[in-house]
């Protein structure tokens, strides 16, 4: 993970943070500690149907982690992008991007992304963290269908993610009634 002496490292987390769990803050937090400047790369990812728009899912993103910074004191930043994430590395000058793994199922697509990634652009390595313990099970699809259920996600997600989803769902059960 080399680069220009003097240079900063850069990393790009990129996702859908369609919300942000404890498991996404998780990888940021140990992300933050290898690289100097950390940006969260929200997709818009359409294709996926995602509960909140973009613009929401950057500002919750910025709200539930506002003011971490990575071990050289820089401030972790959170930006929207709808590009080719290689061409998002480009762009923001970054050398690697960073990935989570769960479990082995998502080992398999995310070597086959890291492969093709890597044809695209050489230059940007991919590093796999592998989740903590006890974030391995967490997921933002299952954190969305327990809440939509009235179930407990409490320990999934921050009381700020919770408030915004409850907000959400009320807002649906009341355009549904």
């Amino acid at each position: 993970m080399g680069g220009n002496l003097g240079q900063p490292r850069i990393g790009i987390y990129p996702g859908t943070f369609d919300p942000i769990t404890y498991g996404h803050q998780d990888i940021i937090q140990r992300a933050a500690r290898i690289v100097d400047r950390l940006i969260v790369a929200v997709a818009s990812n359409a294709g996926k149907g995602p509960m909140f728009t973009v613009d929401e899912r950057v500002s919750l993103v910025q709200d539930d982690i506002g003011g971490w910074k990575t071990s050289a004191g820089m401030a972790i930043e959170v930006r929207a992008f709808d590009t080719l994430l290689m061409n998002f590395a480009v762009s923001c000058g970054a050398g690697v991007i960073i990935r989570g793994l769960r479990a082995v199922s998502d080992f398999e697509y995310e070597f086959q992304m890291a492969g093709m990634n890597s044809r695209i652009n050489p230059d940007v390595e991919t590093v796999f963290l592998m989740a903590s313990e006890r974030c391995q099970f967490i997921s933002s699809r299952f954190v969305k269908e327990i809440g939509r259920l009235d179930g407990d996600i409490s320990s999934f997600v921050s009381p700020l993610v919770q408030e915004r989803l409850n907000d959400r769902w009320a807002a649906e059960k009341a355009e549904g009634a």
